[in-house]
């Protein structure tokens, strides 16, 4: 749920890149992040893994105006796609607001994608984020790598992974196509659920004491900031 954070004038929201590792989340990112005035971008952070990153960034898109007079403030995610970080992953999805969901177009990852993909609706399913009965969280599918000679026919990728039609995009991220496209989407589906699902108030922060611990253990992301979207840049 998104939450509104009077002090700054800001409502801000959380979305999360998910997919098979090494398919095109940290790019799609990377990317974004260059592409973003420096001005109204937070700053890129990163935890490392062994074998990959979770990064996370903030940053006030211009062209989306205000709501109710608030800033819009959105926090981008990604998170670790191998199959041993599962609890990493579900840290990260706590309180999102959309999915961008990155398929990989090669074909000898076919069965990761929906491997992925189902380890996403586990989670969302026991952080309470899918509830049964309730509204699905907006899921916006990018099929990345469309450069690949032998890539995957979009059809054979929607059939397995997007039965119920959500917004897709054809990607190349590594050279930028489709990656704007995709972030522009996740942000108007997600700004459209606010209509039927309204913010609420952030919590204020904990004051901090001379004993208190300053940083959880690696490489979970710390659930700090407004509604777990990390330390605000």
């Amino acid at each position: 749920m998104a939450l509104i954070n009077h002090r700054a004038r800001e409502i801000h929201f959380k979305i999360v890149y998910y997919g098979p590792g090494l398919g095109g989340k940290t790019t799609n990112l990377q990317i974004l992040h260059d592409r973003l005035p420096p001005e109204r971008r937070g700053k890129m952070l990163s935890i490392a893994t062994e074998h990959e990153r979770t990064l996370f960034f903030d940053f006030l898109p211009v062209e989306l105006g205000t709501i109710n007079g608030l800033l819009t403030r959105f926090h981008l995610y990604t998170v670790p796609g191998q199959v041993y970080y599962r609890l990493s992953r579900r840290a990260v999805l706590q309180g999102a607001d959309g999915i961008v969901f990155v398929a990989d177009s090669h074909p000898a990852r076919e069965t990761a994608n929906r491997e992925s993909l189902a380890d996403l609706e586990a989670h969302l399913k026991t952080v309470g984020l899918d509830a049964p009965g309730g509204r699905r969280l907006p899921r916006i599918f990018q099929y990345n790598k469309r450069d690949l000679p032998l890539a995957l026919p979009v059809e054979r990728l929607r059939a397995a992974l997007n039965p119920e039609a959500s917004l897709e995009f054809e990607a190349v991220a590594r050279e930028g196509r489709g990656v704007t496209e995709t972030l522009r989407a996740a942000c108007k589906a997600v700004l459209a659920r606010l209509a039927t699902e309204p913010a609420r108030e952030a919590a204020p922060p904990p004051v901090a004491t001379a004993t208190a611990p300053l940083a959880g253990p690696a490489p979970t992301p710390p659930a700090a900031g407004p509604r777990g979207r990390g330390p605000a840049a």
